[in-house]
């Protein structure tokens, strides 16, 4: 009985939430955490990131300049493309660009449009070109809500009884919990590990987007030629991997730039 409860549930849930689409690829996705609620978590997490004395915001510099403006840029593309495709509605995002001292190869974008870039990639974009390549595609995990889409996804793979709980409309404070509980939230910041499939999304609408803020798409594929020499030979097998093999991301970028050229504009 309480299976069937659940299955129906879960249904219900699914009837109600799934209707989502991802803008430029139209990829419908099943989401029960409403924005509100993830983009708060996601920025009082990233505030407690900043103010950590550990951490190291990089201000005033001409790098600490490029990261606001590429951003600021890719911002600017991407509201106007979803006002203009009737998304506009669907995001109010209070965007801030930030660079953090580290040597860490990375770069990440939290729900509601919170950036940070580390300095240790700095050598690998090496201009604005790569620097858009890497924000365009941390800002589209954002954009395309896959930390709300991986929300829910723990909800239901953990059995915290989210579908449930939209279905029969319980208290905000299990979602704020699960959320907290992904980002850290009160403790040592934990950053999603997306799936294979929301990385090769993020890498085409990123692509895209750095087209539509005025980048060449094709430095994309240079950069991350540039990221494949650093990573050696890997003896991960991709199946084993959240991310996509070198080889097939670049492959897959290749095949992807004719589209987003469709959206650049020197």
């Amino acid at each position: 009985m309480k299976l069937n409860k659940l299955v129906t549930a879960i249904g219900l849930a699914f009837t109600f939430y799934s209707c989502s689409t991802v803008p430029l690829t139209g990829r419908r996705q099943f989401n029960v955490v409403s924005d509100a609620t993830i983009n708060q978590s996601a920025a009082q997490s990233y505030t407690q990131l900043l103010s950590d004395p550990k951490t190291k915001v990089i201000t005033g510099t001409s790098n600490a300049i490029r990261v606001k403006q590429v951003g600021s840029r890719l911002a600017s593309a991407i509201e106007r493309y979803l006002q203009n495709n009737g998304y506009g509605n669907d995001y109010n995002y209070q965007w801030q660009f930030n660079l953090i001292q580290s040597d860490e190869i990375n770069a990440w974008c939290m729900p509601g449009g919170k950036v940070a870039v580390y300095s240790g990639i700095l050598p690998v974009t090496q201009d604005d070109a790569g620097l858009a390549t890497v924000m365009g595609h941390e800002i589209a995990h954002a954009i395309a809500h896959h930390s709300a889409e991986r929300v829910s996804q723990q909800y239901v793979s953990q059995g915290l009884g989210a579908a449930i709980g939209v279905a029969a409309s319980t208290s905000r404070s299990t979602t704020v919990g699960v959320i907290n509980q992904l980002y850290g939230v009160g403790g040592n910041l934990v950053l999603l590990k997306y799936s294979r499939n929301q990385e090769s999304e993020a890498d085409r609408l990123g692509l895209t987007f750095m087209a539509m803020a005025g980048y060449d798409p094709n430095q994309a594929v240079a950069f991350w030629q540039r990221m494949a020499s650093r990573s050696g030979n890997s003896t991960t097998p991709e199946f084993l991997s959240t991310h996509p093999a070198d080889a097939t991301r670049i492959a897959a970028l290749r095949n992807l730039v004719p589209e987003a050229m469709k959206y650049y504009h020197r």
